[in-house]
């Protein structure tokens, strides 16, 4: 009987230990160029990792995850290539810093005033992906693969050192904007400069811009307010923004259930985004009033002199883009027909003019 229980104990481990040596770690880094105290970030961290993890219980696959954010391996708008060049598994890919390489997927950044809803905006640019073949053409041509969860961004405001109560209290100020938003300043008498939120506190402190063109829930953890009291709301809308992304040969080298691991937990996160985003909009302005800012919001009719007054950023866009062999004009007009069957109601229609 001793050597039957000494015979059952050994099988049983080397069945074990045959399990074991099927068991395979992967390894992934994940890298973003924004801290992790932005939602993008940190929802990584809090939803998608732990998404995937928990979709691959019981199965012969775990994952090793380096989180490299904040700028250590890639700072903002270098992601992309990060992860192109093998540097990172994935990240966070920031679209509007690469409108070049990502051109179709900025096309809310080239249609301001259309909507304020960010669930409207990111759901009609996350749907072109799924009956649009072009969109997803661009993330391939880059060796990237789209993981659908999209980050959204809450409509876009003026925050500034000084009140804005008409178009003429723009003239001559340095604004700084995130990419191709530089472009919604034209026709405003101020002056444009590209940046982003991880440097807006201390330039706007120096001097070096006298507002910028932000969101709310960034702002808020960004401290603007402290720099930037006046808060404007003009109702540029809101923006896709990006997406998490993989390297595509990593990708495509992966077995099928990580694969879709790696698919449903981009919804995870695509759903999570959006209700935490929704959740934080209003919350922001209230935190912010509470800490001194000045929040103004502009009329329909200053909010259509501001759009009118504008050159159509869309159509130089679309022409710029459909030079370059892509469909800048089709996802255009793809975009705008989607957002006014969806009940959007753009200020200006710029796909028909």
């Amino acid at each position: 009987m001793k050597k039957l229980v000494m015979t059952a104990l050994a099988t049983a481990l080397l069945a074990g230990t045959s399990v074991a040596s099927r068991a395979e770690t992967i390894n992934a880094t994940v890298v973003a160029g924004h801290p992790p105290v932005f939602r993008w970030v940190r929802l990584i961290t809090e939803v998608f990792i732990p998404t995937v993890n928990k979709e691959l219980e019981g199965t012969d696959y775990t994952f090793n995850w380096d989180e490299q954010y904040g700028g250590s391996l890639a700072k903002v708008g270098d992601e992309l290539e990060a992860i192109e060049e093998g540097l990172a598994e994935m990240g966070a890919v920031s679209s509007v810093f690469d409108p070049a390489k990502l051109s179709l997927q900025n096309v809310s950044y080239y249609t301001p005033f259309v909507s304020s809803n960010p669930d409207l905006v990111v759901e009609v640019i996350d749907g072109l992906h799924d009956t649009n073949p072009k969109m997803m053409e661009t993330w391939d041509e880059n060796n990237l693969v789209y993981l659908g969860a999209p980050s959204a961004i809450d409509d876009y405001l003026l925050m500034t050192t000084f009140p804005v109560n008409s178009m003429a209290d723009l003239e001559g100020k340095k604004i700084g904007a995130p990419g191709p938003a530089v472009n919604w300043l034209e026709g405003t008498g101020a002056v444009g400069v590209s940046g982003n939120l991880t440097t807006y506190y201390n330039e706007i402190k120096t001097g070096v811009y006298d507002g910028v063109i932000v969101f709310a829930t960034a702002a808020l953890p960004g401290k603007l307010y402290e720099v930037a009291p006046y808060i404007t709301k003009v109702g540029f809308g809101a923006q896709f923004a990006g997406s998490l992304a993989a390297n595509k040969d990593w990708f495509n080298g992966l077995p099928d259930v990580v694969q879709k691991a790696l698919m449903d937990a981009g919804d995870a996160y695509k759903a999570a985004y959006l209700a935490d985003l929704n959740k934080a909009m209003e919350s922001a302005f209230t935190a912010m009033a509470a800490q001194g800012a000045t929040i103004t919001e502009v009329d329909e009719a200053f909010r259509k002199q501001w759009a009118d007054g504008m050159d159509n950023v869309a159509k130089k866009w679309a022409a710029q883009v459909d030079s370059e062999g892509k469909a800048g004009t089709e996802i255009l007009n793809a975009y705008m027909n989607a957002i006014r069957a969806a009940g959007g109601t753009p200020v200006r229609n710029w796909d028909q003019e």
